[in-house]
Protein backbone atom coordinates (compact mmCIF):
# COMPACT_ATOMS: atom_id res chain seq x y z
CA UNK A 1 0.00 0.00 0.00
CA UNK A 2 1.48 3.14 -0.93
CA UNK A 3 2.33 5.75 2.18
CA UNK A 4 -0.57 8.73 2.47
CA UNK A 5 0.45 11.85 0.22
CA UNK A 6 0.95 15.77 1.22
CA UNK A 7 0.62 19.01 -0.47
CA UNK A 8 2.11 22.20 1.18
CA UNK A 9 0.84 25.83 0.92
CA UNK A 10 3.32 28.54 1.65
CA UNK A 11 0.99 31.51 1.38
CA UNK A 12 2.67 35.26 1.94
CA UNK A 13 3.98 38.28 -0.30
CA UNK A 14 6.72 38.69 1.74
CA UNK A 15 8.01 35.03 0.58
CA UNK A 16 7.17 36.02 -3.83
CA UNK A 17 9.23 39.45 -2.92
CA UNK A 18 11.88 37.31 -1.51
CA UNK A 19 12.28 39.65 1.86
CA UNK A 20 11.45 36.42 3.37
CA UNK A 21 13.35 33.34 3.05
CA UNK A 22 10.69 30.18 3.53
CA UNK A 23 12.32 27.32 5.72
CA UNK A 24 9.03 25.87 6.56
CA UNK A 25 9.09 23.67 3.28
CA UNK A 26 12.29 21.96 4.56
CA UNK A 27 11.31 20.88 7.84
CA UNK A 28 8.21 19.62 6.73
CA UNK A 29 9.43 17.52 3.96
CA UNK A 30 11.93 16.32 6.60
CA UNK A 31 9.28 15.25 9.19
CA UNK A 32 6.51 13.95 6.54
CA UNK A 33 9.54 11.54 5.64
CA UNK A 34 10.05 10.34 8.99
CA UNK A 35 6.52 10.09 9.53
CA UNK A 36 5.75 7.98 6.03
CA UNK A 37 3.63 10.67 4.40
CA UNK A 38 5.06 11.49 0.59
CA UNK A 39 5.70 15.26 0.26
CA UNK A 40 4.17 15.37 -3.22
CA UNK A 41 3.62 19.02 -4.37
CA UNK A 42 4.66 22.48 -2.89
CA UNK A 43 3.00 25.49 -4.12
CA UNK A 44 4.08 29.52 -2.71
CA UNK A 45 1.34 31.64 -3.33
CA UNK A 46 0.12 35.43 -2.19
CA UNK A 47 -1.76 37.35 0.10
CA UNK A 48 -5.49 36.75 -2.01
CA UNK A 49 -8.05 35.14 -0.89
CA UNK A 50 -9.70 33.85 -3.36
CA UNK A 51 -6.75 32.66 -4.49
CA UNK A 52 -6.03 30.46 -1.08
CA UNK A 53 -9.33 29.14 -1.35
CA UNK A 54 -9.13 27.93 -4.99
CA UNK A 55 -5.57 26.65 -4.32
CA UNK A 56 -6.73 25.12 -1.13
CA UNK A 57 -9.77 23.09 -2.83
CA UNK A 58 -7.52 21.70 -5.17
CA UNK A 59 -5.23 20.55 -3.16
CA UNK A 60 -7.34 18.86 -0.73
CA UNK A 61 -9.22 17.05 -3.30
CA UNK A 62 -5.56 15.50 -5.00
CA UNK A 63 -3.62 14.84 -1.96
CA UNK A 64 -4.80 12.93 1.78
CA UNK A 65 -2.75 15.90 3.50
CA UNK A 66 -2.50 19.39 2.94
CA UNK A 67 -0.30 21.89 5.24
CA UNK A 68 -0.34 25.63 4.88
CA UNK A 69 2.38 28.22 6.32
CA UNK A 70 1.67 31.55 6.65
CA UNK A 71 -1.07 34.11 7.05
CA UNK A 72 -2.97 33.38 10.40
CA UNK A 73 -1.48 36.39 12.73
CA UNK A 74 -3.06 39.24 13.94
CA UNK A 75 -2.86 42.20 10.47
CA UNK A 76 -5.00 42.76 8.02
CA UNK A 77 -2.68 40.65 5.03
CA UNK A 78 -3.20 37.73 7.52
CA UNK A 79 -5.71 35.74 5.28
CA UNK A 80 -5.00 32.66 5.46
CA UNK A 81 -8.39 31.35 7.89
CA UNK A 82 -11.11 33.03 6.40
CA UNK A 83 -9.63 31.58 3.02
CA UNK A 84 -9.52 28.03 4.43
CA UNK A 85 -13.49 28.86 5.49
CA UNK A 86 -14.15 29.99 2.18
CA UNK A 87 -12.50 26.93 0.47
CA UNK A 88 -14.99 24.60 2.40
CA UNK A 89 -18.12 26.89 2.43
CA UNK A 90 -18.09 27.44 6.10
CA UNK A 91 -18.82 29.87 8.99
CA UNK A 92 -15.57 31.40 10.93
CA UNK A 93 -15.83 33.40 13.92
CA UNK A 94 -14.08 34.06 17.22
CA UNK A 95 -14.25 30.75 19.11
CA UNK A 96 -14.41 30.44 22.59
CA UNK A 97 -11.76 27.81 23.03
CA UNK A 98 -9.49 29.76 20.90
CA UNK A 99 -10.30 33.00 22.62
CA UNK A 100 -9.90 31.68 26.15
CA UNK A 101 -6.12 30.07 24.96
CA UNK A 102 -5.49 33.59 23.81
CA UNK A 103 -7.17 35.77 27.20
CA UNK A 104 -4.83 33.31 29.24
CA UNK A 105 -1.69 33.79 27.58
CA UNK A 106 -1.85 37.64 27.21
CA UNK A 107 -3.22 37.85 30.58
CA UNK A 108 0.35 35.85 32.31
CA UNK A 109 2.40 38.24 30.12
CA UNK A 110 0.72 41.49 30.96
CA UNK A 111 -0.57 42.58 27.47
CA UNK A 112 -3.78 43.67 26.33
CA UNK A 113 -6.18 40.92 24.41
CA UNK A 114 -7.04 43.27 22.04
CA UNK A 115 -9.21 43.79 18.11
CA UNK A 116 -6.06 42.63 16.74
CA UNK A 117 -4.89 39.91 18.61
CA UNK A 118 -8.53 38.34 18.62
CA UNK A 119 -8.32 37.98 15.07
CA UNK A 120 -6.10 34.97 15.83
CA UNK A 121 -8.92 33.47 17.64
CA UNK A 122 -11.01 33.20 14.43
CA UNK A 123 -11.59 29.92 13.66
CA UNK A 124 -13.77 27.93 11.30
CA UNK A 125 -16.58 26.05 12.37
CA UNK A 126 -16.33 22.41 12.71
CA UNK A 127 -12.23 22.75 12.99
CA UNK A 128 -9.42 20.84 15.61
CA UNK A 129 -7.30 23.73 16.71
CA UNK A 130 -4.00 23.13 16.74
CA UNK A 131 -1.59 23.22 19.92
CA UNK A 132 0.86 26.47 19.93
CA UNK A 133 3.26 26.15 22.72
CA UNK A 134 5.35 29.12 21.85
CA UNK A 135 3.18 31.94 20.90
CA UNK A 136 -0.54 30.40 22.19
CA UNK A 137 -2.19 31.36 19.18
CA UNK A 138 -3.89 28.12 17.65
CA UNK A 139 -3.55 26.83 14.27
CA UNK A 140 -6.51 24.64 13.40
CA UNK A 141 -7.24 21.46 10.84
CA UNK A 142 -10.32 21.41 8.67
CA UNK A 143 -10.87 18.68 7.23
CA UNK A 144 -7.53 17.18 5.62
CA UNK A 145 -5.79 20.68 5.28
CA UNK A 146 -3.60 21.78 8.52
CA UNK A 147 -3.57 25.20 8.77
CA UNK A 148 -0.50 26.67 10.78
CA UNK A 149 1.94 29.76 11.58
CA UNK A 150 4.53 30.74 9.21
CA UNK A 151 7.21 31.97 11.83
CA UNK A 152 9.82 28.54 10.90
CA UNK A 153 9.60 27.81 15.28
CA UNK A 154 5.54 27.96 15.75
CA UNK A 155 5.69 25.91 12.72
CA UNK A 156 7.77 23.11 13.69
CA UNK A 157 6.06 23.12 17.20
CA UNK A 158 2.79 23.17 15.74
CA UNK A 159 4.12 20.13 12.80
CA UNK A 160 5.60 18.33 16.27
CA UNK A 161 1.28 18.62 17.59
CA UNK A 162 -0.08 17.60 14.31
CA UNK A 163 1.90 14.50 13.12
CA UNK A 164 1.23 12.28 16.29
CA UNK A 165 -2.19 12.00 14.91
CA UNK A 166 -2.16 11.37 11.16
CA UNK A 167 -1.50 7.62 10.07
CA UNK A 168 1.81 7.47 8.13
CA UNK A 169 3.17 4.46 6.13
CA UNK A 170 6.48 3.30 5.80
CA UNK A 171 9.34 5.63 6.26
CA UNK A 172 11.50 6.79 3.23
CA UNK A 173 15.24 5.86 3.27
CA UNK A 174 18.05 6.72 0.85
CA UNK A 175 21.33 5.83 -0.18
CA UNK A 176 23.62 8.28 -1.14
CA UNK A 177 26.81 7.21 -3.97
CA UNK A 178 29.56 9.64 -4.95
CA UNK A 179 30.76 8.65 -8.42
CA UNK A 180 33.42 10.38 -9.54
CA UNK A 181 32.14 10.16 -13.78
CA UNK A 182 29.86 12.86 -15.22
CA UNK A 183 25.66 12.12 -15.89
CA UNK A 184 26.20 11.75 -19.33
CA UNK A 185 28.94 8.49 -18.74
CA UNK A 186 26.32 6.37 -16.50
CA UNK A 187 22.88 7.95 -17.95
CA UNK A 188 22.62 4.54 -19.62
CA UNK A 189 23.51 2.46 -16.70
CA UNK A 190 21.18 4.83 -14.18
CA UNK A 191 18.18 4.47 -16.36
CA UNK A 192 18.39 0.39 -16.86
CA UNK A 193 18.49 0.47 -13.01
CA UNK A 194 15.85 2.54 -12.75
CA UNK A 195 14.01 0.14 -14.89
CA UNK A 196 15.06 -3.06 -13.18
CA UNK A 197 14.14 -1.28 -9.76
CA UNK A 198 11.12 0.63 -10.75
CA UNK A 199 10.00 0.64 -6.77
CA UNK A 200 12.94 2.65 -6.01
CA UNK A 201 13.36 6.74 -6.77
CA UNK A 202 17.00 7.49 -8.40
CA UNK A 203 17.99 11.00 -8.71
CA UNK A 204 21.65 12.08 -9.92
CA UNK A 205 23.00 15.56 -9.07
CA UNK A 206 26.20 16.75 -10.41
CA UNK A 207 29.19 17.86 -8.52
CA UNK A 208 32.48 19.66 -9.09
CA UNK A 209 34.80 20.18 -5.86
CA UNK A 210 38.17 21.15 -5.93
CA UNK A 211 38.68 19.87 -9.70
CA UNK A 212 36.75 16.82 -9.11
CA UNK A 213 33.44 16.84 -11.70
CA UNK A 214 31.17 13.32 -10.56
CA UNK A 215 27.79 12.72 -9.77
CA UNK A 216 26.08 12.45 -6.42
CA UNK A 217 23.61 9.26 -6.95
CA UNK A 218 20.58 9.11 -4.54
CA UNK A 219 18.51 6.24 -3.99
CA UNK A 220 15.17 6.14 -2.59
CA UNK A 221 12.87 3.71 -1.34
CA UNK A 222 11.10 2.32 1.51
CA UNK A 223 12.71 -1.85 1.42
CA UNK A 224 16.08 -1.42 2.75
CA UNK A 225 17.39 -4.47 1.23
CA UNK A 226 16.18 -3.60 -1.75
CA UNK A 227 18.32 -0.24 -1.69
CA UNK A 228 21.44 -2.23 -0.74
CA UNK A 229 21.01 -4.48 -3.71
CA UNK A 230 20.24 -1.86 -6.34
CA UNK A 231 23.33 0.52 -4.38
CA UNK A 232 25.41 -3.08 -5.42
CA UNK A 233 24.97 -3.69 -8.60
CA UNK A 234 25.09 0.37 -9.36
CA UNK A 235 28.99 -0.21 -8.07
CA UNK A 236 29.62 -3.15 -9.58
CA UNK A 237 28.70 -1.74 -13.10
CA UNK A 238 30.48 1.76 -12.64
CA UNK A 239 33.51 -0.43 -11.13
CA UNK A 240 33.47 -2.37 -14.84
CA UNK A 241 33.98 1.01 -16.75
CA UNK A 242 37.22 1.85 -15.30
Amino acid sequence: MPNPSAAMLVIGDEILSGRTRDANMYHLAGRLTEHGIDLCEVRVIGDAPERIAETVRTLSSQYDHVFTSGGIGPTHDDMTADAVALAFDTPIDIRADAREILAQHYAASGRELNAARLRMARIPEGALLIDNPISAAPGFSLGNVHVMAGVPAIFAAMVASVLPGLTGGQPLISRTLRIERGEGDIAAILGALASDFDDLSMGSYPFQNDGVHGTNIVIRGTDPDQIERAAARLEEQIAKMS
